[in-house]
């Protein structure tokens, strides 16, 4: 429950520098970056630099990554965005507590999952879904930056309203802050290539501030951020109950699925470039740790960002010692420098965003499944047109009913092998598959490649009997090779009794070979193996055949 009690104990003493490194290249980082996304979830910019205060300390007293960083992410920025914006009815404190809220909930589902060992259930969510989803949610993110870029309004509350409305103002675009961000778009991109994990951001916005600071650009019509709050954020409880709003709990939920996945997704893979190990389950008490102190301490939904766990691990980080750094560097700049951010522009943070979810966008990828799968790749399209259609929130929703679909679809319909021998041996296959195998005369020989279950012993079965009618043979035996079935429910071996009394009625036998010790427990329960002959473990298919030929 307290991974600090580990990792302390073979922390050395030259890691202490590295980690100090690493987190200010951190703060510089999250700096401009959660200024940006707090645009995205409809807060002040300070409520992004919230984020990172205190969801970093708390996720490294809990969490069991060395490197992951926690902060805003841009999908859970604008998932908190486009939701709340319902709730508030217009009202900025209504709109803060609603986000604060949201981290408190979604805190206690973490800790009530981390309780009930559910960790495993996010893993139902396949990697097919959240591709589709991502590029959905990238794009999605993107057209909500692209009126700050060409500097006009914008507006439309869904994915191609937006569009419509952004096509019709493009003829007003202000052609000075157009200039302005495509430049600082270019230093980005350029910066991501050649200087990867550098706070290239940083350097941006700096030079964006003096730049207006000096010139006369402001009075181009470019907007700014205006100065920030000056001192840390206060301890206050959410100003409203989970019964006061409507949609909180399907949000906070959202956002668990989402932060979660994507945390431990970061981890896994900066756990295996270091050679060492995470827990899963003990990742929902930290993400639970950090998006209770997001929501106590005027902040909104935290996760642990592959960006940001990138940029904190190329600098050295060892530990989440890390965290704690960059948490105590960004409260001095809270302290002492926010007044420095008075004339950033609003289009260098929409530049920013524009870059970060440039990554969620994997064509590759998408390439990839396409050639291998199909069915896979038509799966991924239906999250991606669910969130450009639905918006984030409701996309999320069906991205989990598809997986969950997707799941039942292939457990209620696996494959039956039709086993034939291999030329030269006493070895069965599926016959399908390898057409060269040898079939057996008057034998039909079925593996069920899955349990065999309530929901799929009915597919089973009329895959059995179809073959069986088809067979143009005169039928002696079946056999049904249970090696690949490591259950089989009530409803499994009713099927098993069933296909035996018709088989029996036509006049052919039926064996069971090779099934594992619970099933054989279960056949036996239900008389099976005084109506089919013993169901041994040592009997194969090979057996069976040459006793019947035997006789």
């Amino acid at each position: 429950m307290f991974p600090p009690a580990q990792w302390l104990r073979l922390y050395r003493p030259q890691w202490l520098a590295r980690d100090a490194v690493a987190g200010v290249t951190l703060a510089a980082y999250g700096i401009p970056v959660s200024l940006a996304y707090a645009s995205l979830a409809g807060l002040p910019p300070q409520y992004g630099v919230y984020c990172y205060l205190v969801g970093g300390p708390f996720y490294a007293l809990f969490g069991s990554s060395r490197q992951l960083a926690i902060g805003p992410t841009s999908a859970i920025s604008l998932l908190v965005g486009v939701s709340v914006a319902g709730m508030a009815a217009g009202d900025p404190g209504r709109w803060a507590s609603i986000a604060a809220l949201t981290a408190v909930i979604m805190a206690g589902m973490c800790v009530l999952a981390w309780l009930l060992r559910l960790s495993s259930l996010v893993n139902f969510i396949s990697e097919t879904i959240l591709l589709g989803f991502k590029a959905g949610a990238a794009l999605t993110i993107a057209l909500t930056q692209l009126p700050k870029l060409f500097g006009v309004k914008g507006g439309g509350d869904h994915f191609f309203e937006r569009i419509a409305t952004l096509a019709g103002q493009l003829p007003a675009t202000n052609l000075a802050v157009f200039a302005f961000g495509m430049v600082a778009l270019a230093v980005l991109l350029l910066g991501e290539k050649f200087l990867p994990g550098r706070p290239v951001a940083l350097l941006v916005v700096v030079v964006s501030i003096v730049v207006l600071s000096v010139t006369s650009l402001r009075s181009l019509g470019f907007s700014v951020v205006g100065a920030l709050p000056q001192g840390l954020p206060e301890f206050r409880l959410p100003g409203l109950r989970a019964r006061d709003v409507d949609g909180v709990i399907p949000l906070a939920f959202a956002c668990l699925l989402l932060s979660y996945v994507e945390s431990v997704s970061a981890a896994r893979a900066l756990a295996q470039a270091h050679g060492y190990e995470i827990d899963s389950r003990q990742e929902l008490l930290g993400l639970g740790a950090a998006n209770l102190a997001a929501g106590l301490f005027q902040a909104y939904p935290v996760a642990g960002g592959l960006s940001q766990s990138s940029v904190n691990d190329k600098a050295g980080a060892k530990s989440p010692l890390a965290l704690i750094f960059a948490s105590v560097a960004i409260g001095l700049c809270l302290m002492f420098l926010t007044g420095l951010l008075a004339n950033l522009p609003n289009v260098v943070l929409a530049a920013i965003v524009l870059v970060a979810v440039k990554g969620l966008i994997d064509v590759g990828e998408m390439r990839h499944v396409w050639r291998v799968s199909r069915f896979e790749f038509s799966v991924s399209m239906v999250a991606f047109a669910a969130v450009l259609l639905l918006g984030i929130l409701k996309g999320v929703i069906v991205a989990v009913l598809v997986s969950m679909l997707l799941l039942i679809r292939r457990a209620a319909r696996p494959h039956v092998a039709v086993l034939g021998r291999i030329p030269g041996t006493r070895i069965f296959s599926d016959i399908e598959r390898h057409p060269e195998n040898e079939p057996v005369a008057g034998v039909l020989a079925f593996r069920v490649e899955a349990s065999l279950l309530y929901f799929n012993v009915e597919h089973v079965r009329a895959v059995v009997r179809q073959r069986v009618c088809s067979t143009e043979v005169t039928l002696r035996l079946v056999i049904f090779d249970l090696s690949t079935t490591p259950i089989v429910d009530l409803a499994g071996a009713r099927m098993l009794a069933a296909v035996h009394a018709e088989l029996h009625a036509a006049g052919v036998d039926m064996r069971i070979v090779s099934a594992h010790a619970e099933v054989r427990d279960m056949l036996r329960a239900e008389g099976l193996e005084e109506r089919v002959g013993q169901i041994g473990r040592r009997a194969s298919v090979a057996d069976v055949i040459e006793s019947m030929q035997g006789a």
